[in-house]
């Protein structure tokens, strides 16, 4: 097999970044024997933070900390290189993402306690994110032999027209915190299957899930008498991120984070003429109407706003009721924000953890005291909880305006803002008002407001259900949103064209030359 490389180093040191001290080795949680599991996905105490065919790395050694306790689990060393690409056919790439489908069924319960370790998330979400992966790869492989363009009629005799689909190239791939393994799955295993290389900026506080996933990853292309390099890693910060933005060679940049963040990648790769792919922030709201099934309600909007800890693009921040079943609605929901069993990530029985940083926790409590300062009361929670780690009480405010500004930020944390509307229209009208345009849910038993919600009228997001929540989309359909959500899409359904360039091609076959529209040039 031939192998075209190009290689591009970035050896800047990473001085922006604001990370906490080094840990010493006996205070590392690897070494604990609570944690001796860690060492199953190849981890130890000081771990490369770069990847290109073999572990390495020369910047700033970085400490990752478990957000429950705030203690320090490993060390990185940061930096980045990356190798191109190797062609093979599409059904022969489908096969090695099977594969690392298999690898990661092998690992998922390990790897599953790593992400809840490391980013705080409860160890059943932490699981089903490793199975997000585990889908995606499922559906690359069928896809692998399904992807290509259609054969058009063409208007002149003798000829084919066609569209012919190639790989991009190099897809860089630079992921969020809350979820360090589901996300980068979307996009590495549809570009690979594309026939694209793969270079991947994780969280900088998430590193040693990065590095955990590339290992199964890499061990499975090195079984397959592939390098390694054809899925790259680099662990850094902001510095990294826009050396990819800005990289020329990097032909693709699919970049999840802050609307804020990602229009400056946005700027970077629009100058170059480059592609890219964003999915970034989500206001999102549950409109329940007078016809709504409460009984599907409570629970939705309680899974939708206090799961992983609000910390979800499509986290549900805003739940607008219809004023015949709001006090109902807000009594029922406050009784059971109450019942939320709030503990260990890893123990079975917990169903909210810990917020990610101690700054997300200084985020919540100034989005309560603004709340607070723009009329909203405050019906449940508020409170930062007085135990180790970063925990803060799942949050309910009523009596806000629409338009309030607290309303249309987008805070991180797990904040819900309960407003009360009077018709349809003023519904339809409050939920497209925000910047933001991921995701969006009703509740009615009214078919032609169903119709309505989905049309031209109804709601101007990317993901528009009805009658279940605003999170929890399945793999098949494609993912992303509107507006200041960036207009990229992952996953499912054709998505995967953004990993490919186009080509019409135009075959003639005969022995004429006629042009077409008719046109003759004699």
């Amino acid at each position: 097999v031939s192998r075209c490389a190009r290689r591009c180093c970035v050896s800047k040191r990473l001085s922006s970044l604001s990370f906490r001290p080094v840990a010493a080795m006996s205070t590392l949680l690897i070494n604990q024997p609570k944690y001796t599991w860690l060492k199953e996905l190849g981890l130890s105490e000081d771990n490369g933070g770069v990847f290109n065919g073999t572990w390495g790395g020369k910047g700033e050694v970085v400490t990752s900390y478990c957000p429950a306790n705030n203690e320090p689990i490993a060390r990185v060393r940061q930096h980045y290189a990356y190798e191109r690409f190797l062609q093979i056919p599409a059904p022969k790439r489908g096969e090695i993402v099977r594969q690392i489908g298999d690898a990661l069924r092998k690992k998922i319960k390990v790897l599953g306690s790593l992400v809840s370790l490391e980013m705080g998330k409860i160890y059943v979400e932490g699981v089903g994110e490793v199975q997000e992966y585990v889908d995606v790869c499922d559906y690359a492989v069928g896809l692998s032999r399904m992807i290509g363009g259609p054969v058009l009629p063409s208007e002149r005799p003798g000829h084919a027209l066609i569209e012919q689909w190639n790989p991009v190239g190099l897809v860089g791939i630079i992921t969020a915190f809350n979820f360090p393994v589901a996300v980068y799955g979307w996009n590495n295993a549809i570009a690979l299957i594309c026939g694209n290389v793969c270079l991947w900026k994780g969280a900088p506080t998430t590193p040693l899930t990065s590095v955990a996933v590339t290992k199964i990853v890499a061990e499975v292309l090195e079984q397959n008498n592939l390098p390694g390099a054809i899925c790259s890693m680099t662990c850094g910060g902001a510095d990294i991120g826009s050396a990819i933005a800005k990289d020329k060679q990097v032909d693709l940049v699919s970049f999840t984070g802050s609307t804020h963040v990602g229009k400056q990648v946005a700027l970077m790769v629009q100058e170059r003429f480059g592609k890219g792919l964003l999915e970034l922030g989500g206001n999102n709201a549950i409109i329940v109407f007078e016809d709504a099934d409460l009984n599907l309600v409570v629970p939705s909007a309680l899974f939708a706003s206090v799961g992983t800890a609000g910390q979800r693009c499509t986290t549900t921040r805003r739940l607008m009721l219809h004023e015949s079943v709001h006090d109902e609605v807000v009594e029922r929901l406050v009784k059971a924000y109450k019942q939320v069993r709030i503990g260990d990530p890893w123990d079975p029985s917990t169903l909210y953890g810990p917020l990610h940083t101690k700054q997300a926790v200084q985020q919540y409590l100034n989005a309560v005291e603004q709340a607070k300062q723009q009329g909203g009361t405050l019906v449940c929670g508020g409170k930062v909880m007085d135990r180790p780690g970063n925990y803060v009480e799942p949050t309910i405010f009523t009596g806000l305006a629409h338009d309030a500004p607290i309303v249309h930020t987008e805070t991180f944390v797990p904040i819900l803002y309960v407003i009360k509307f009077k018709t349809e229209e003023e519904a339809f009208t409050w939920n497209n008002e925000v910047k933001q345009g991921l995701s969006s849910s009703i509740f009615t038993k009214d078919m032609g407001r169903v119709f309505r919600w989905l049309g031209p009228k109804g709601s101007d997001c990317g993901i528009v259900n009805v009658n279940i929540p605003t999170s929890g989309a399945e793999i098949g359909g494609a993912f992303g949103g509107e507006k200041h959500t960036g207009g990229g899409r992952e996953s499912g359904s054709d998505s995967w064209k953004q990993y490919m360039r186009r080509s019409t091609c135009t075959i003639n076959y005969s022995k004429d030359l006629p042009l077409a529209q008719g046109i003759k040039f004699e």
